[in-house]
């Protein structure tokens, strides 16, 4: 299998996680803050560890400001839940996945307020500053397309929110582990992202990084491990925001994906990843019935000739190609694209794909024409 969804989630993953996993399970997978016996410890004493990992890759100062959830879904209904208020205005780009734009139009369904979208195609100094007035408390941002990967400038959103005082939240999860990413010096208020896709985590590993200075309610509420007989969530960060049992398995496997980017070094992958971008670019425009949406960042998107995203993808899959058709999830990107007909093929990339494997979907597609 030739598998180009790694925008979903990174498959295959590094040998150090797979192994770090089993040997969670086999040897100490207790159960973390929950108790004073050595497997609980243990475990305890590997997820701190995850978090000091984490605020280093990021360059984050305290590694309790880095909070564990689920999925990055959950983190980003955290935030943006937490920061909303009654009545505000929100500013977000035009390329949202769901887990963005459900939250924040739950929140205006629920506590009034209103929504406008930048221009992902425009600097953000140009794009967003026009959309400010006097209720607007949120700048919501991805910092790279889930559809065909469009990158947004972290530091120049940064430095917006900054200027205008609003609150920022970013969405780093198709950005972070392709990119360099370093929080130091820059503004923001929470930054979101999951671990089982560039990261290379498994599934049900994400985390917020929270700045030092933002103070929210919980969305979530249950045990934490502490202060058993207060009625409400502790004050303490991370515990406030991390209800329930942690899953240990999920977290070291986080540790030891960002252990592997950061042997192979992160401007390695991102040369390597810009050259698989590259190559993708090369390969569907030489074909004439080609519809390319771009490419960047690992990923991207495409239609051909009259067929539907699903037709192509159900072929492709014949050939032992794994891609993505549809919406993605995100259905104001698709608008914006012209594809809310058809939807678009998407082709993502991690570390381990191979220039010949673009070749092989190459051959594939030309097949396809031939067969039709």
């Amino acid at each position: 299998m030739i598998y180009f969804d790694n925008a979903a989630t990174s498959f295959p993953k590094p040998d150090s996680v797979i192994k770090e996993v089993e040997k969670c399970l086999r040897k100490y997978c207790g159960n973390p803050g929950r108790g004073s016996h050595s497997l609980a410890m243990k475990s305890a004493t590997e997820i701190y560890r995850t978090r000091e990992i984490i605020a280093e890759f990021i360059r984050v100062k305290n590694p309790e400001r880095i909070i564990f959830c689920h999925n990055s879904t959950t983190a980003l209904n955290i935030a943006i839940k937490g920061l909303y208020t009654p009545n505000c205005h929100v500013i977000t780009s035009d390329i949202e996945h769901n887990s963005v734009l459900r939250p924040i139009y739950d929140c205006i369904d629920n506590y009034g307020g209103e929504i406008s979208f930048f221009n992902s195609g425009v600097s953000p100094e140009i794009s967003i500053p026009p959309l400010i007035n006097s209720n607007t408390r949120l700048l919501v941002s991805t910092l790279s397309s889930n559809v065909n990967g469009k990158i947004i400038d972290f530091k120049k959103l940064s430095e917006i929110a900054e200027k205008y005082n609003l609150m920022l939240i970013i969405d780093a999860t198709q950005y972070i582990g392709h990119r360099n990413l370093d929080l130091s010096g820059s503004y923001y208020s929470i930054l979101c992202s999951a671990g089982h896709k560039s990261l290379f985590g498994i599934q049900g590993s994400a985390f917020m990084a929270m700045s030092d200075d933002v103070r929210i309610k919980p969305l979530l509420h249950g045990g934490s491990g502490i202060d058993s007989f207060s009625k409400t969530m502790p004050e303490l960060t991370p515990e406030r925001f991390e209800a329930g049992t942690l899953s240990t398995p999920a977290i070291i496997s986080l540790a030891k994906g960002i252990e592997f980017i950061n042997e192979v070094g992160i401007d390695a992958i991102q040369e390597k990843i810009t050259s698989l971008d590259k190559r993708l670019t090369d390969v569907l425009l030489s074909i004439p019935d080609v519809k390319l949406h771009g490419v960047e960042n690992g990923t991207g998107a495409f239609n051909f000739g009259d067929f539907t995203s699903a037709q192509i993808s159900s072929f492709l899959d014949k050939y032992g190609i794994a891609t993505r058709s549809g919406y993605h999830c995100a259905p104001i990107a698709h608008q914006r694209l012209g594809t809310t007909k058809t939807g678009a093929v998407r082709v993502s990339f991690s570390y381990f794909n191979r220039d010949k494997e673009i070749d092989t979907l190459y051959k594939a597609l030309k097949s396809i024409k031939k067969e039709r």
